[in-house]
């Protein structure tokens, strides 16, 4: 049964012995409630055919002694049958023949019992929850008129909040929540079913305000408990459901997985109900239809018996037909029934098979995840040598003879970078792992590293670049700087690869600025490249899709735009393409962004560019803890030409014993190190120092490590490899927070 169906068994039985015509003997009632008791019996227990016969009969008497009230109990039971056989078209006319003699009997009690089964019915048969809570509501207005409190109003009340918490109408369903809630913990005597479902309602409203996860967290989990302890399948499945969300919700992503665990086995023991209940309900079709052939049957044999007075060779003759009929008959339901049979075996093998398939699919999407987190940082770790290295040469006046070819090795560095950053993004985009951050960022530093980046392909492709940004868009931005740099990395690519002697213009524009001061910005990409083909327009957004082109031999991966459609889905938007064979292309998305009005990042910048003049940093000492000497080399060399004075640490251990001698403005931890990792490094210094900014550099993914990165105390994370000036911006953004706290 579900949750709605034990409601309304409780209510039926508790009020129904409290209400009776008076024009009925006291012995035909007695007989009535009998027949009212036995359906109930005979439905708890699947035999609804037992059930339907007599609920006829309690429909039948009633009638003959003219007793309405009863009339509607028969009724309401044929509908509530009906119900659980999920048959909507006799459910619904029986609910409302019910109605109609429970006007009849003027009885308000039993009037709101009718209209409160009505909207459970719509609930699960319909789920038009506007509908159904209509229904609840001409319920409470009836159980109301005398002014009495009942277990009805209870219901009413709980019905009502389940219906509004499915339309998340948090605020209209709080009352009705409360006087529930009140008016349970004032009558002991009721079913604990009452309480537990109640309860899991309570927590769905604190998960859906978000204010006091703990709260819907703790309520959720009594609801469990207690359900778990009744054996309550399905409460206890709905509150493990919820509780998994309000962990995952509030970070807790270890009780998460555990409820998520509890939830599947209380699912699959409610599936094994559900399925006896569906072959109960099957075996009663089967039976309902034996019992319509015996009554036609009979009705044939009548006839004979009565013809058979006169014609009696005749009967002999019809009887052997109908005897035939019979046998054939039987025999029909026999193979239906076989064949059924099969049926449902080979479907519950199938069940079985799918969910085998799907845990196997679930455990090869955690290893593949794994794996490419594993792979991003041994690749990204030497990459951040090669590109450091390449960076710190390219600045060396000495190797100027070599600028071209330095130029180049930065350029193949970038480019496999940007292919490793392609295929961890669209890993976490099939897993469905993307989250928006919100980090403060420069708009146009951000597009000119982007440009310089392309430096070398715009030199071999004699291209260009023009930029127009909209002065009405804020300086400093609030926003995802990572994917937005993506985006526009593969977008720009893009029209530098399929462009050659020709001009790409980066415009970006304000659409508005909205009430709550987000700024909807628009970006074009243009080229006046070769063009794409109408007929492929949709094509190049699917993953390892190119345009082929005879007159040119481009290489590629295909992931490009299939990346941005997906990150441009995290930012709720989606690319716009205006394109004609030989006139270009042009890309476009809109974004949302926030200005940042932290005064830290204007310091930092003022600071960046007055140290490119002037070195001020010498009384700056920065350790850098690092177990890799390539790693240690670059970073020590991009502090060191801006004149900070730094020292090296080969573990965290290491780390800590320098910060428990000496003083340092910053520390600069990695993550993965041997002997003492930097998670734990950090909350060693934490227990000594909460003053020195920690910055984690780290060759991980941001989105797998950040939470445990600042809950053990670190300050910021710079992702290796890095930008030297966004580096550098991170590290003068965290000793200027740090000064204007010392001051």
């Amino acid at each position: 049964m579900t949750k709605s169906q034990h409601y309304i068994l409780l209510l039926v039985v508790i009020i129904s012995p409290f209400i009776s015509n008076s024009q009925t003997s006291p012995q035909t009632l007695r007989t009535l409630d009998s027949l009212y008791e036995s359906t109930h019996r005979l439905s708890y227990n699947y035999d609804y055919a037992g059930a339907i016969a007599e609920s006829d009969g309690l429909i039948k008497l009633s009638i003959d002694q003219k007793n309405d009230h009863y009339t509607s109990l028969g009724y309401s039971r044929l509908g509530a049958i009906y119900l659980s056989m999920k048959d909507s078209i006799n459910c619904f006319d029986f609910y409302n023949r019910s109605l109609e003699f429970a006007k009849k009997a003027k009885n308000d009690t039993v009037i709101a019992d009718v209209y409160n089964d009505i909207g459970n019915a719509i609930m699960v048969l319909d789920g038009n929850v506007i509908e159904a809570q209509t229904n609840f509501k001409k319920s409470l207005s009836f159980n109301n008129r005398d002014g009495k409190p009942k277990l009805g109003i209870i219901i009413n009340n709980i019905n009502l909040a389940w219906t509004h918490l499915n339309l998340k109408e948090l605020n209209q369903a709080l009352p009705y929540l409360n006087y529930s809630r009140n008016a349970i913990e004032n009558d002991t005597t009721l079913h604990p079913l009452y309480s537990i479902g109640l309860d899991v309602l309570r927590g769905r409203y604190h998960l859906y305000r978000n204010t006091d996860l703990n709260r819907a967290i703790d309520i959720l989990k009594s609801a469990a408990e207690r359900a778990s302890s009744g054996n309550f399948l399905e409460e206890a499945y709905e509150a493990q459901k919820y509780l998994s969300i309000a962990y995952e919700k509030n970070g807790d992503l270890t009780e998460a997985i555990a409820s998520i665990k509890k939830e599947n086995e209380f699912r699959i023991e409610h599936e094994k109900l559900i399925r006896k209940q569906q072959l109960a309900e099957t075996s009663t079709k089967h039976k309902l239809q034996q019992f319509q052939q015996e009554a036609e049957l009979a009705k044939k044999e009548q006839i004979i018996s009565d013809t058979l007075v006169s014609k009696s060779k005749e009967v002999s003759i019809f009887f052997i037909v109908i005897s035939i009929i019979l046998l054939l008959g039987l025999l029909s339901v026999f193979l239906l029934y076989r064949s059924r049979r099969k049926l449902i075996n080979r479907l519950r093998e199938q069940n079985i098979e799918l969910t085998e398939a799907k845990e196997n699919a679930e455990r090869l999407s955690k290893l593949k995840t794994q794996f490419f987190s594993t792979v991003s940082h041994e690749l990204r770790t030497p990459l951040y040598g090669v590109i450091g290295l390449s960076s710190i040469l390219l600045d060396d006046v000495e190797l100027k003879s070599h600028k071209d070819d330095l130029k180049s090795l930065k350029f193949s560095a970038d480019y496999l970078l940007a292919l490793i950053n392609d295929v961890l993004t669209l890993n976490k985009a099939d897993a469905q792992g993307m989250k928006l951050e919100k980090t403060p960022f420069s708009l146009k530093k951000l597009v000119e590293s982007i440009v310089n980046s392309f430096s070398f392909s715009l030199q071999q492709n004699n291209n260009k670049i023009n930029v127009v940004i909209d002065e009405a868009i804020p300086r400093r931005l609030l926003g995802d700087s990572i994917k937005l740099s993506q985006i526009l990395m593969n977008l720009v690519g893009n029209a530098v690869k399929f462009n050659e002697n020709g001009t790409i213009e980066i415009i970006i524009k304000l659409v508005e600025r909205t009430r709550d001061g987000v700024y909807r910005t628009q970006f074009f990409i243009k080229d006046n490249g070769i063009g794409i083909p109408k007929e492929k327009q949709a094509s190049i957004f699917e993953e390892f899709s190119q345009v082929e082109n005879n007159n040119y031999n481009y290489q590629g991966t295909g992931l490009g735009l299939p990346i941005v459609k997906k990150l441009l889905d995290v930012f709720g938007s989606e690319i716009a393409l205006q394109s004609d064979v030989g006139r270009g292309a042009i890309f476009s998305f809109i974004i949302p962004l926030e200005e940042n009005t932290s005064t830290v990042d204007t310091e930092a910048e003022e600071l960046l560019a007055t140290s490119k003049q002037t070195p001020s940093f010498e009384n700056v000492h920065i350790l850098i803890v690092d177990d890799n000497k390539i790693n240690q080399k670059v970073t020590q060399k991009i502090l060191q030409s801006r004149s900070f004075k730094t020292s090296l640490a080969d573990d965290g251990q290491e780390a800590v014993t320098l910060a428990q001698k000496q003083d340092f403005g910053l520390i600069l931890m990695d993550i993965h190190m041997p002997v003492m990792g930097g998670v734990e490094a950090t909350k060693v210094i934490r227990s000594f120092d909460d003053k020195t900014p920690i910055i984690a550099l780290t060759a991980v993914e941001i989105e797998e490590a950040r939470k445990a990165i600042l809950d053990a105390g670190m300050n910021d994370i710079i992702l290796k490899p890095y930008d030297v000036a966004q580096f550098l911006t991170v590290i003068l953004r965290n000793l200027t927070v740090a000064f204007n706290r010392n001051q």
